[in-house]
């Protein structure tokens, strides 16, 4: 293995900036009222849980990894990038929380989309089926067994509400959820079409920010399983 640039970052603590929230991975910070700083630690999960050990330099790389989608569909849908350095909104003794980790991003009004992608009868998706029948609405045959291969089908609904994430501004909206039981083609259009309606997004006005939050679900958000 090739060597990391540092210990990992299981946890960001900045005291340059107010913590809005913990996500399972990333960690949000208030840059004035139009912005955010978005920490990306080093933390691993599965399955909504936060390991205990974290992964070094896993943060950098999956930081870099939404940066290049970022810019490579720049043209295509709006984003919330500003392209202002994180480096430049935090103190000289927190450089190496956010180097190489980290974006500064517009505030705004998320549009909730969870996209679910289940190719096999596993995980809540099993849950599920032996609960109701069925999967994220989708009702399936009887007698299936658990990893079951699905069947190529999509489809969209509003779940229950789920628990307030540190980029859900509004407790009174409800995700959109985007069920794919395949991994087909099918599947990804009807999740690109859900995206087409960022070209919509608002700022968000600073005072429907969220507030920090110490208990397990702050370190919960939308699953993809």
């Amino acid at each position: 293995m090739g060597k990391t640039s540092g210990p990992a970052l299981y946890q960001s603590n900045l005291h340059s900036l107010p913590l809005l929230g913990r996500g399972k991975v990333r960690d949000n910070y208030a840059v004035g009222d139009d912005r955010l700083l978005i920490v990306t630690s080093d933390r691993l999960s599965a399955f909504d849980v936060v390991m205990s050990e974290p992964i070094p330099d896993k943060g950098k790389v999956l930081n870099q990894m939404s940066q290049f989608w970022f810019d490579m569909l720049a043209d295509v849908v709006p984003n919330h990038l500003t392209g202002v350095a994180p480096e430049t909104v935090v103190a000289s003794d927190e450089l190496d929380q956010v180097r190489g980790r980290s974006m500064v991003v517009k505030r705004l009004q998320p549009i909730l989309v969870e996209a679910v992608v289940r190719g096999y009868v596993i995980g809540s998706g099993w849950k599920d089926y032996q609960a109701s029948g069925a999967i994220c609405g989708i009702k399936l045959p009887p007698g299936w067994s658990r990893r079951n291969s699905c069947p190529s089908r999509s489809s969209r609904r509003l779940p229950r509400p789920t628990s307030a994430s540190m980029t859900r501004t509004s407790a009174s909206r409800k995700p959109v959820r985007v069920s794919a039981v395949s991994l087909l083609a099918g599947s990804a259009r009807s999740v690109w079409s859900c995206i087409g309606g960022l070209a919509s997004m608002q700022p968000v006005a600073a005072s429907s920010s969220p507030t920090p939050s110490s208990s397990s679900d702050s370190m919960r958000a939308a699953r993809c399983i």
